[in-house]
């Protein structure tokens, strides 16, 4: 594969990471606080949804991001929720702390849908997220697969996905589980943009962290984590007491983008495993090494 010049790699690594965004739990307030300084203004902070979390948790730590002039994303898992009721008050309280205006629905992990919503295109169909003030919703994106459904299956409901929101005029983004491997991950993009999807595509990879943490998030969501890829990510399956940051994989990525502008609109989202402050200063030093 051709290179750019080192200059043009420089460039693309900082446009590529420059608007991050970064993922925390209900439980991560003061880790926020603690990273309030390093964090730009108006990033984008996703909150997720756990089974372990309670509603007052996830609007609680909505309200923090607000409160330290971030952006909240808060995720609305389609198959822990027990009933349109719920969506709804969950819905309200957001709004309430001008919370609601981005969110992130996903599928979720329950087996069996605890409720009326079996996947997250039956959440974005009930036009709640419009009536509680959503304008941009984020949907979900498996550059290598996912562990329990077929790809082409994957695809349609991408396409449909998009296309709903589409319909009801609300912005899209298309957020991915996180990765090790580049080659999947432009292949994936390019099969969005060949689909005609022009959203923002945000791909996730881990901030700095434990390998060992790495390979065992890994192995929870499916995502591959083999020899050969981890190498390529930048660290070896022989070190597991050390620590891996996303430097290599992003420098990579940035290098691949740059060389097809059919990318379109590529940004990343950081996997928090190490920690928000450990993530966003690596964020920081990444491009301050850069411009």
């Amino acid at each position: 594969m051709a290179h750019t010049s080192p200059a043009g790699d420089n460039a693309a690594s900082v446009r590529l990471v420059e608007g991050f965004s970064l993922e925390m739990t209900g439980k991560d307030i003061p880790g926020l606080q603690e990273a309030q300084s390093t964090i730009p203004a108006g990033t984008k902070i996703n909150v997720t949804f756990l089974g372990n979390e309670d509603l007052e948790m996830r609007v609680a730590a909505s309200k923090a991001v607000v409160d330290m002039g971030f952006v909240p994303v808060p995720h609305i898992s389609a198959r822990r929720l027990s009933s349109q009721a719920q969506l709804e008050e969950y819905l309200d309280r957001l709004q309430q702390v001008g919370a609601s205006s981005s969110v992130f629905s996903v599928g979720g992990d329950p087996a069996e849908p605890e409720g009326p919503y079996p996947d997250s295109l039956s959440v974005i169909r009930t036009g709640l997220l419009q009536k509680y003030g959503a304008t941009e919703v984020s949907i979900a994106g498996y550059p290598e697969g996912h562990p329990d459904i077929p790809n082409d299956v994957l695809w349609k409901h991408l396409e449909d996905k998009s296309a709903a929101l589409k319909e009801q005029g609300l912005d899209a983004v298309i957020l991915t589980q996180f990765a090790f491997d580049t080659d999947p991950v432009t292949t994936w993009v390019n099969g969005v943009r060949e689909r005609g999807i022009t959203s923002e595509i945000r791909i996730g990879t881990p901030g700095p962290a434990g390998i060992k943490r790495l390979i065992g998030f890994a192995r929870r969501f499916g995502v591959g984590a083999n020899a050969m890829i981890v190498k390529k990510y930048g660290f070896s399956l022989t070190n597991l007491m050390g620590t891996a940051g996303p430097d290599k994989f992003v420098t990579d990525l940035a290098a691949e983008l740059a060389q097809n502008p059919a990318s379109g609109d590529v940004k990343l989202h950081f996997y928090t495993f190490g920690g928000l402050k450990a993530t966003s200063e690596w964020a920081r030093d990444y491009i301050a090494a850069r411009v």
